[in-house]
């Protein structure tokens, strides 16, 4: 059966089982009514404006409780459609591989060594690229995660049991099991409550992170150990051993701008968790092999190597002796196995509190140390040996990735706090007068001079957030102390606008070197402090900012005992706020080009850290494609990505899409930073810049209308969202209602549910239109698409967000903010520039309709909308209802629950929140 036809035979049935459900839990009559309501909409969908009209009227006329019913039935369905799509996706995979073999899949690790090796790379060229390769992937805590945990279990389930009934083995009565608990479980989801009760806690965000740690414990081990197959089907007279290429860091629990409720305490467990977790992983696979390497040295006899260490190791440790005889003594693997599963304990133990920080292992490598003799062992001495060690090689590609801390925790916060505290530092110890003007010199010689003697200052009568911030950094002091300067990732600083906003991090981390009286290891623990540049104006003074920093010689000797290694950071979610869509994209681009040029006169390495959110407004879209869009000259195979929201349930909650990513990344990188890629014409970045320009203008033009922060507010449902307990964090950094007030997230929160997702197109139409009108400048576009990755990837993010756009729902939203002055002119500003988007991204690309280079998603495009556009309206008519009521009522619980629920099932069918 083509793959197609499963998928639409898979989803048929799951809407069949969904049908019946409702059915019998809300009657007949909904059911009727909601497929009168599909059928409205797929002639809305084909373009019958009076449907959505009829739809309009018969929704006036429902209770709350039946546009719950509708919504809740629309809604849920999605999820189940989406959870065929994912499968239909897996299945595209395994098919492809199939079809493909013996050529390595396509955009895998196995496909970029071949490859390679097919470009004439040798073995030594080969090894010395993946040593440069490093790739850390982030996991954030931003609040676009719409679904429940619950929910995502019984997703989880179902996906389980329609794997099951693929088996082609099964007999009648299990068939029919299978297929009974799949209807109690569709069941449950439309009995399960869409809204959380309340917002998660910070820690709770930590745990849910955490969770999908599992998939990548298994799923690092098996990209590797394909990597390693490559090398050898490649090079075979020539082992190479691949470094760790991947790690994974995480903000949740440490992502303190803006956000009260994370506190030290919570950093600090934070720490104590994700080292618990790792050690205990670690004792899973301990104990795993202890069960499956019942190997003897009678008929291994390689294995007597592990006599002499477990003896020096009882002798060490006498406790250990009664332990490790209970197991026969020519089994040496499994007794090796229990000196190091009792380490393991002790290192647990020394994370709880309960034994000192020396017990067990101090690091990952001394854990790699005993695992790695035991993998010697275990190597087979003749060529072509079953290699019954390869088991212990995937736990070394787990501890290399994972160490002792699973993930790196950065911590974030907004440079504007740390001014504040450094000014009360200094007012506090008599260095700054209360009324004394204090300008970026001023401040830069004040951090200078006072370095020297940091650790020595005790200040007191401070503010609440100055004893904040002074107990973080002792957290994170005494936290480096005991578990290792790896369970602390970067030190983000948003909206660094100053070099001494960098001195200022390396100040506090200096006076930290006071707590508890100091250590002999703390001039080896070094904290990278981490720039992050958001707004177009911050990127374009980024290269100034820190060239001044790396000016000053403190600052550049912490560079150099980093290794030469600076991590900047970069947002793509305020830039493209802020500016546009094509001005951010330009900006992003220009800004590492220029400080890559810094870097390298000052003897520096960067690694750029890419804020990129899922939503296409955000810097998201297919990773891989990001990558290889990344300018040539500056990239030398080391990168952060940030991994937020939605994206790690889309990502990681299955293994074979986990996978999938991974090998996805790592083929992107590899590609990405050996294939020589000619540097754009003079002539084509001097286009950019022109059209980044007239696109910023023309952007500016909107957001800086009169009317404009009014409309937003009238048009979307932002102040629903804004009251919608997805995230731990508050959607404002302050308060206000300008957009520069509002964080990214919601702002393209709002737009995607109003389905214009105006962030990732608005200003494209205006940059483009002139060079496409002036002689000879469509078809320089069209060579610019075709040879230019950065200006393809640009061009086809937008039409995807442009073809995701629904030009007559988003009319609907639009008529909520009424004709008041200015409104109107709004709106014609909003459907032109769409016109000139659409025209500008035709005319670039020779497509007659946007997404004609991938139909497959421009079908599901199509079919979705006759599932959300039903959503969508009664999302309005809450909104009318909700705007219909008393000034100053309080409005009842049942319209607030209704509100809520349709952003939920919008966010299902568009696949994105922000």
């Amino acid at each position: 059966m083509a793959s197609d036809q499963r998928l639409r035979r898979e989803i048929d049935e799951l809407g069949r089982s969904f049908g019946d459900t409702v059915r019998q839990h809300a009657g007949e009559e909904v059911f009727q009514l909601v497929e009168r309501i599909r059928s409205l909409a797929k002639r809305f969908c084909e373009g019958e404006g009076g449907a959505a009209d009829e739809i309009d009227a018969l929704l006036r006329n429902l209770s709350a409780d039946r546009l719950r019913l509708v919504t809740r039935s629309f809604g849920a369905f999605l999820e189940l459609a989406n959870l065929a799509e994912d499968r239909q996706r897996v299945r595209a995979l395994r098919d492809r591989e199939r079809q493909q073999h013996p050529r390595p899949r396509r955009e895998s690790v196995l496909d970029a060594i071949a490859s390679l090796r097919e470009e004439g790379w040798s073995a030594e060229k080969i090894a010395a690229a993946l040593e440069r390769v490093n790739v850390e992937l982030v996991f954030t805590a931003h609040p676009t995660e719409a679904k429940r945990k619950s929910l995502r279990a019984k997703l989880r389930e179902l996906r389980r049991l329609l794997s099951e009934l693929d088996r082609a083995d099964l007999t009648p009565r299990e068939s029919a099991t299978l297929s009974r608990q799949m209807r109690c479980e569709i069941t449950k989801l439309w009995q399960t409550d869409v809204i959380r009760p309340s917002r998660p806690t910070v820690l709770e965000e930590v745990q849910r992170g955490l969770s999908f740690k599992s998939v990548l414990w298994r799923t690092v081990p098996r990209v590797m150990g394909e990597l390693r197959e490559a090398l050898a089907d490649a090079f075979p007279e020539t082992p190479i051993d691949p470094p760790t290429m991947l790690r994974f860091g995480s903000w949740m629990g440490g992502d303190r701008d803006g956000h009260p409720y994370v506190t030290p305490a919570i950093t600090e467990q934070t720490l104590v968790w994700l080292r618990e977790a790792a050690i205990e992983r670690h004792q899973v696979v301990c104990e795993r092999l202890m069960e499956s390497l019942s190997v003897s040295v009678r008929q291994a006899p390689a294995c007597s190597i592990l006599f002499e260490p477990i003896a020096t190791a009882c002798a060490a440790d006498p406790t250990l002796i009664e332990k490790v005889d209970a197991i026969p003594p020519l089994e040496s693997p499994r007794r090796w196995l229990r000196v190091i599963g009792c380490r393991l304990e002790a290192t647990a133990a020394a994370a709880r509190g309960d034994l000192p920080d020396e017990a067990g292992y101090r690091s990952a490598e001394d854990l790699a140390v005993d695992v790695r003799l035991l993998r010697k062992a275990l190597t087979p001495t003749e060529p072509g040996g079953s290699d019954v060690g390869a088991e212990v090689q995937s736990w070394l590609d787990q501890i290399a990735t994972f160490g002792l801390h699973t993930a790196r925790l950065d911590i974030r916060q907004h440079a504007d706090v740390y001014r504040g505290v450094m000014e009360e530092l200094w007012a506090a110890i008599g260095l700054l007068k209360a009324d004394e003007p204090l300008d970026e010199s001023r401040r830069q010689q004040l951090l200078l001079e006072t370095l020297p003697i940091a650790a020595n200052i005790a200040p007191i009568d401070l503010s609440e957030t100055a004893q904040r911030t002074l107990q973080l950094f002792r957290v994170l002091r005494r936290s480096a102390r005991r578990f290792g300067g790896d369970c602390l990732g970067g030190h983000v600083i948003s909206m660094t606008r100053y070099p001494s906003d960098l001195l200022t991090v390396l100040w506090l981390w200096t006076w930290s070197k006071r707590v508890d009286g100091g250590r002999p290891e703390d001039d080896e623990l070094h904290l990278p402090v981490v720039p992050l540049f958001e707004t177009i104006s911050d990127l374009r003074e980024a290269t100034q900012i820190l060239g001044d920093a790396l000016a000053a010689k403190p600052y550049r000797d912490h560079v150099a005992a980093c290794a030469d290694r600076q991590i900047v950071m970069i947002g793509y979610s305020d830039s493209t706020k802020d500016g546009g869509y094509l001005a951010a994209a330009w900006a992003l681009q220009s800004v590492q080009i220029e400080l890559h040029e810094l870097a390298a006169k000052a003897g520096v390495r960067l690694t750029f850290f890419h804020g990129r959110g899922g939503s296409l407004g955000r810097g998201g879209g297919p990773a891989a494609r990001s990558i290889l869009s990344l300018p040539a000259e500056t990239f030398d195979g080391s990168l952060r990505l940030t991994e937020q929201g939605e994206v790690l349930a889309e990502r990681y909650d299955d293994e074979a899409i986990a996978h999938r990513h991974l090998e996805q990344v790592l083929w992107a990188v590899l590609r990405a930073s050996t294939r020589p890629m000619p540097e754009p014409a003079d002539e084509w970045r001097e286009h950019m810049e022109a059209m980044a320009d007239a696109s910023l203008a023309a952007y500016r033009c909107l957001v800086d209308h009169p009317q404009f922060t009014r409309f937003f507010r009238l048009a979307t449902p932002i102040a629903q969202i804004e009251a919608l307990p997805i995230g731990s964090r508050p959607s404002k950094r302050k308060k206000g209602d300008r957009i520069e007030d509002l964080r990214a997230i919601p702002w393209v929160f709002s737009w995607t549910q109003s389905r214009c997702l105006l962030p990732g197109w608005y200003g494209l139409g205006a940059g483009l239109e002139r060079r496409l009108a002036e002689q000879g400048g469509p078809q320089e576009l069209r060579t610019m698409y075709r040879d230019w990755p950065f200006f393809r990837a640009t061009i086809d993010n937008a039409a995807m967000a442009l073809a995701k756009s629904n030009q007559p729902v988003f009319d609907r939203y639009a008529a909520l903010a009424g004709d008041e002055p200015g409104m109107l002119e709004i709106v014609r500003l909003l459907d032109e520039e769409y016109e000139r988007s659409c025209a500008a991204v035709l005319a670039v690309t020779e497509s007659a309709e946007l997404m004609d280079t991938t139909p497959w998603l421009k079908d599901s495009i199509k079919v979705r909308n006759r599932y959300v556009d039903p959503l969508n309206l009664v999302q309005i008519e809450t909104t009318r209802r909700l705007r219909e009521l008393p000034e100053g009522q309080i409005p009842p619980d049942e319209l607030q629950h209704l509100s809520q629920l349709t952003i939920k099932a919008v966010a299902a069918g568009m696949r994105t929140t922000g």
